[in-house]
């Protein structure tokens, strides 16, 4: 189930936007009254070489916790997820497609997860995309969070979460179902071709670390849950985890890690704290 969570965060991907030689995914967190700084870190969910890097490795040893989106050592994460899986009100993916489409996804979906349409009938379009993933990648799936969260059970430090399970997939209630699954068609229609081609994108413009032109990639994105719903997928939790960061990072030094799409643009959470009063600075 731990697994499924990653896959549904890797689906989602000075003042203004980070400036072009500030090409980092670790970021130095001071000022605004903090006795010692933090530490933001830019992750990939899904990745075939989840290597840590050693300024990533040196500011998790300068730090006493580590915050992740979720609480991935949260005992309780299953049961709080199986509860905001299901669509609401009865709605099927069957009912948000033509039978043609439906077909088409059943088979597909039959191929690739081994369960037909009719068995994920009322699972969000979105779960059920987010459970291709694997299928995506020509490698066995690695996570950057898994790696941070080893070093941080090495050193017998606490992992604490940004968000509930809850807010992260009250995300998919508020996106449209009948996009969700006109996506989850697309991806049907393609055999993945097309997801393939944006997910290896991704993840060599990741090696880039260049936070600005993630951000223009999930813009530019064919997907459009990604490049239309971005207030939802990005701006609202950024803004959201600022008085979080705060008082986190006020208690304990802490290392952040987060999709790295969070961090650049002008509702970037690198922004948004500098906006606060904090000094943030690109780590080299």
């Amino acid at each position: 189930m731990k697994k499924i969570l990653l896959l549904l965060l890797g689906f989602a991907f000075g003042l203004g936007q980070a400036q072009n030689n500030e090409k980092s995914l670790l970021w130095k967190i001071s000022g605004n009254g903090l006795s010692q700084p933090s530490y933001l870190f830019g992750t990939i969910h899904i990745t075939c070489d989840a290597t840590l890097p050693e300024k990533v490795k040196v500011a998790m040893d300068k730090t006493d916790q580590l915050c992740l989106e979720l609480d991935m050592d949260d005992t309780t994460l299953q049961t709080q997820m199986m509860g905001g899986m299901m669509m609401k009100n009865g709605v099927t993916m069957e009912s948000l497609a033509s039978k043609e489409d439906f077909k088409i996804v059943d088979e597909f979906l039959t191929k690739n997860l081994g369960f037909s349409a009719k068995m994920l009938n009322t699972l969000k379009p979105f779960m059920v995309s987010a459970m291709l993933y694997p299928k995506m990648m020509d490698c066995p799936m690695q996570s950057v969070e898994s790696e941070l969260m080893k070093i941080a059970t090495t050193k017998k430090e606490e992992t604490i979460g940004l968000e509930t399970v809850a807010e992260q997939l009250d995300v998919f209630d508020a996106i449209p179902y009948q996009e969700q699954m006109d996506e989850l068609i697309k991806t049907a229609k393609s055999d993945l071709n097309r997801d393939k081609k944006e997910l290896q994108e991704m993840l060599d413009l990741y090696k880039t670390e260049d936070v600005a032109a993630l951000i223009d990639f999930t813009k530019k994105s064919e997907n459009v849950m990604v490049s239309k719903y971005d207030d939802q997928l990005l701006n609202n939790r950024n803004k959201n985890w600022i008085d979080r960061i705060t008082k986190i990072a006020q208690e304990k030094p802490t290392f952040f890690g987060v999709g790295a799409a969070h961090l650049g643009g002008e509702m970037g959470v690198i922004y948004l704290l500098r906006k606060n009063g904090f000094k943030v600075e690109p780590v080299f």
